[in-house]
């Protein structure tokens, strides 16, 4: 039995704009007007989720998806951080920002560090392996990257070089524990997407 993942980021919001830790602003209504204009692009699926932030949730109705919310996609727990932007974090606490960058054990800002974020993504992706069909679900570009990250065996240091845009698509395929990656699709119109 071979179960399909694919994650799509939000669309564009402030905080993504501004490099800020999301703190549940909306989305932008650019980012809202652009992914009701991909709305029917993607496959049909099994099951539809969303991770519970605003931006998520709100990208899954306007793409025209009746997602369920799902708590264990939650983003990244940032602690003390969340609303700032990294900018002003990095300007108080660059050692902290060093730290927590370079080091997948660290979480100064007292949320999940890089390391128990992927655990946590990790588990998650053992119960949707287990899913025959299709999952599209909504996620925070971290999760994209935890998922790459566990997918393809890479080291956790990989997790902040993933790069992941807005309203980008990427499918996970696998069975028994082994997945595969198609690397990531805006969603768009163009002829040659």
């Amino acid at each position: 039995m071979t179960s399909r993942v694919i994650l799509i980021s939000p669309a564009m919001s402030a905080a993504l704009r501004e490099a800020r830790f999301d703190d549940g602003c909306p989305l932008e209504d650019g980012g809202a007007a652009r992914a009701r204009s991909v709305a029917g692009l993607l496959p049909r699926a099994g099951r539809a989720l969303t991770a519970p932030a605003a931006r998520c949730r709100q990208t899954a109705s306007a793409l025209g998806l009746d997602a369920d919310e799902a708590p264990a996609l939650a983003g990244l727990d940032v602690g003390r951080w969340r609303g700032r932007t990294l900018a002003e974090v990095s300007a108080a606490e660059p050692e902290a920002v060093t730290g927590w960058l370079s080091d997948p054990a660290a979480a100064p800002h007292g949320g999940e560090s890089v390391r128990e974020f992927c655990g946590r993504i990790t588990n998650w992706l053992a119960d949707t392996g287990v899913f025959s069909g299709r999952t599209v679900a909504v996620v925070e570009p971290e999760v994209v990257r935890a998922v790459t990250v566990r997918a393809l065996g890479a080291p956790e240091a990989a997790f902040w070089r993933i790069d992941v845009p807005p309203l980008h698509a990427v499918e996970f395929s696998g069975r028994a524990g082994r997945w595969n990656l198609t690397a990531g699709r805006p969603l768009d119109r163009s002829p040659d997407h």
